[in-house]
């Protein structure tokens, strides 16, 4: 039997997305944990997240988990959700700057006076409800999933990778900005594909099958 391992480092929605991988992946093993021998020895690794990056260093700090998550990212399949790909950079702005994992190259942007581009209008900071993702490329996670599907956000920054083909998703809030990459194992999106139905299950669903 497979094992998906939930990384508990004290942040993120982990009940919900426990509950969706259980839901789209009976013959699985889930396991919420902070354990490193449980991430390391699991088949695939989920990296939740949500709120403050600054936060969510210290506790991986705090909890020894930081070298773990670099090693699972490097080893097996790898999915980054919401706070997931941005921890997974280089640098965040957040709070005057804090540094990533430097898993990927890049930086976090904040938002900075997003408009609508018909109206002119200011769009709210964070970015909050659904919106649409357009695929860039065909990777394995996206299969059965319709092209500008809507998925989840909530969101004040987000992830500006230094190598654009890196991007496997781009989302439209005033203007297209990255909201899924990827590269060899890992896979990671701004959205929350626990809280998206059908697609966010579909995505789930294709991580817990995928072998790259």
């Amino acid at each position: 039997m497979t094992s998906i391992a939930i990384i508990d480092y004290g942040m993120g929605n982990l009940r919900s997305v426990a509950k969706a991988l259980e839901h789209v992946a009976p013959q699985a093993r889930v396991i919420v944990t902070q354990n490193r021998q449980d991430i390391l020895q699991a088949g695939r690794v989920v990296f939740p997240g949500q709120g403050s990056i600054r936060d969510c260093m210290r506790e991986l700090a705090h909890w020894n988990l930081v070298a773990v998550v670099r090693d699972a990212a490097l080893g097996k399949p790898f999915l980054g959700l919401c706070l997931g790909p941005q921890a997974l950079l280089e640098f965040s702005e957040e709070n005057d700057g804090v540094a990533g994992l430097g898993v990927l190259p890049g930086r976090v942007i904040r938002f900075s006076d997003p408009r609508d581009p018909a109206s002119g209008e200011r769009l709210k900071v964070p970015h909050m409800g659904w919106n649409q993702v357009r695929q860039a490329g065909d990777h394995p996670l996206w299969r059965g999933i319709p092209q500008d599907s809507r998925f989840y956000f909530v969101h004040s920054y987000y992830p500006r990778p230094a190598d654009e083909t890196l991007v496997v998703g781009w989302t439209r809030y005033g203007f297209e900005f990255a909201s899924a990459i990827a590269r060899d194992n890992i896979f990671a999106v701004q959205f929350h594909p626990e809280k998206s139905a059908q697609a966010g299950l579909r995505l789930l669903a294709n991580f817990a099958a995928w072998n790259p």
